[in-house]
């Protein structure tokens, strides 16, 4: 018992080694793969990126020019974006903040 004391002592009265997350925004880490955005001005639907997708969070529907991201299970790999041969596959910093509701992102021209 007298080898846990000090560290019982300190973690009562020292700072939380944690961050209020929901109030407090962490520093985002340079390189963080974050959400993915399609700029439909330059995609040409050749479904490169619904292929290489492991997750199969990409569906590209060439009829309609649409397509459609589910972020749920989207793993942030971005094989997608190093795949796209027209740039058209935009990555970010952003971190998907924390959702209870499986939505879809639909992109279209």
């Amino acid at each position: 018992m007298p080898k846990f004391l000090g560290n019982i002592i300190s973690n009562l009265f020292g700072k939380p080694a944690t961050v209020a997350y929901p109030f407090v925004k962490p520093e985002v880490v340079p390189g963080t793969r974050g959400e993915i955005s399609f700029n439909m001005l330059q995609c040409d639907q050749c479904q490169d990126c619904e292929r290489v997708c492991p997750s199969a969070a990409i569906t590209v529907y060439p009829e309609e020019k649409k397509i459609e991201w589910k972020p749920f299970s989207c793993i942030y790999c971005h094989v997608c974006v190093s795949t796209c041969m027209h740039r058209a596959i935009e990555p970010s910093e952003t971190v998907k903040a924390p959702d209870y509701k499986v939505k879809t992102k639909i992109f279209e021209e």
